[in-house]
């Protein structure tokens, strides 16, 4: 159950008469409603108000829920008088007018969202106000509603206040002051925001209901002193509430974050040797460099690959964690290809599907995928099918497999190409944690990736069945977190 979830839940006690006891002392709902109707006729008598339609008795089909004998159940519109906000073009803006003692001020919204009659600089002058709008000035004590935007908060205006009127987007609520107007309020926020704030959704209020819905719609009437109790024991519970909702918030935080940490987690681990056990019948790492700077040699003599700088062996002080015994840590450099992407002019690349794709950065790669919409008949930096792609600049970090035959890099985009003697997707999980290493090294954001941060990254790598087996286990275990297990 949400914090929402439980509060309406309060409210749906409260309102039904099983929140606090009944005492059999309390005058009857009965009695304080003859004194409701009596004063609202006295109002009419007054013209303060004008006589309403004759209600509907209560069908048995519209009782929600049944209340203690000494409670009522009426129509909405027996305790209050309500009006909406002026028709628009009744009050517009080239209507309003600076402050002055010849001006009334023009209550908002967000009077009531805010919770502060002192806001607000709007006026109309008091000979507008007399001849046209003196129906919907707001008094003390009246509580005002937004019914647009933010709908449905209230607000009840305090004892001293500016002259002035509602807008369009209030309503005016004047409750008998027979009732206890916190208890009507929480009626009013349970009847208008249940169904909303009961479903996944939220708890946006859509629509205030039409004023011949409104006002038939069903309040179930406690004797007073039971509304007062109700509402001493609602303010109880309320810090609970707000208590639970604030642990509510923590755990939805948590929750979300933690299928991406658990994912951190599981590459951490399988980049240290602990995701899986080894095998002693697995050739050793060692063999494997050994075999992978053979190919290399041999490329470099059949002129398929430049002569490369030899890359300083790794220091005692860069090796971050012990891996196992038939692991071996190599700069990333002697085991990858490294392209680097150059930049070209708008005149030598396209969006007519003409050439060969060419790729630009971040919008290129979305979600492991690479997306193509733009072309280059001249590419320069060519990636090939089976290359890693990784953004070097902007956002940093993305990285996707290249699915085309071929295609042109631009410089926010390098190429890791790896022979087929290493596990690709193994050295797609090294670059994972080796660059979520170097975001919380730089606390978050990085403003670049060099390409010596590639070449020069200590590697730890394990046996090729050994990284065959990693990849399978790190696949089953993210399709386990997808699915929510």
């Amino acid at each position: 159950m949400t914090a929402q979830q439980l509060k309406n839940s309060i409210l749906q006690l409260a309102v039904q008469g099983k929140l606090v006891p009944q005492d059999p002392n309390d005058e009857p709902a009965s009695v304080l409603l003859e004194r409701i109707r009596a004063e609202k006729e006295r109002l009419v008598k007054e013209g303060k108000t004008k006589k309403g339609k004759l209600l509907p008795p209560i069908a048995e089909d519209e009782i929600p829920f049944d209340v203690p004998e000494s409670w009522e159940l009426i129509r909405l519109d027996e305790v209050g008088i309500y009006r909406k906000g002026p028709f628009g073009s009744s009050l517009t803006k080239s209507m309003f007018v600076p402050k002055s003692d010849k001006s009334i001020k023009v209550y908002e919204q967000k009077n009531a969202i805010q919770k502060d009659s002192s806001i607000g600089e709007y006026y109309i002058t008091k000979n507008y106000f007399e001849s046209k709008m003196r129906g919907f000035e707001v008094f003390p004590g009246d509580v005002i509603v937004s019914c647009a935007g933010t709908i449905g908060e209230t607000y009840i205006m305090p004892e001293i206040i500016e002259q002035g009127i509602i807008n369009q987007a209030l309503m005016r609520m004047q409750i008998s002051n027979e009732i206890c107007i916190e208890y009507f309020l929480l009626y009013f926020d349970y009847v208008l925001k249940r169904s909303a704030q009961g479903s996944s959704k939220g708890s946006a209020i859509k629509n205030i209901p039409p004023f011949d819905v409104f006002k038939m719609l069903i309040l179930p009437l406690p004797p007073l002193s039971e509304q007062h109790r109700i509402v001493e024991r609602i303010e109880q519970l309320l810090p609970h509430i707000a208590d639970y909702d604030t642990a509510e918030q923590k755990l939805t935080a948590l929750n979300a974050k933690f299928p991406d940490q658990l994912k951190k987690s599981i590459l951490q681990s399988a980049v240290q040797g602990k995701l899986v056990p080894q095998d002693e019948n697995d050739e050793p790492a060692s063999v494997l460099l050994e075999r992978i700077r053979a190919e290399k040699e041999q490329l470099t003599k059949d002129g398929k690959l430049k002569k490369e700088k030899p890359l300083p062996p790794i220091t005692e002080d860069e090796i971050p964690f012990d891996v196992p015994e038939s692991w071996v840590w190599v700069r990333l450099g002697s085991v990858i290809r490294l392209i680097s992407g150059q930049d070209m002019t708008p005149d030598k690349y396209n969006a007519d599907n003409r050439g060969i794709p060419y790729l630009t950065g971040a919008s290129n790669i979305e979600n492991e995928t690479v997306i193509i919409n733009r072309w280059t008949l001249e590419p320069k930096s060519i990636a090939i099918q089976g290359d890693l792609l990784i953004t070097c600049k902007g956002t940093v970090g993305a990285m996707a497999f290249f699915n085309y035959e071929q295609g042109h890099i631009a410089r926010q985009i390098m190429a890791m190409r790896m022979g087929d003697l290493i596990c690709h997707m193994y050295i797609k999980i090294f670059a994972e944690t080796y660059v979520a290493a170097l975001k919380a090294a730089a606390k978050s954001m990085i403003p670049g990736i060099s390409r010596d941060d590639v070449l020069l990254a200590a590697l730890p790598l394990p046996p090729l069945a050994e990284q065959l087996r990693i990849v399978a286990k790190c696949e089953e275990l993210f399709a386990l977190i997808e699915r929510g297990i």
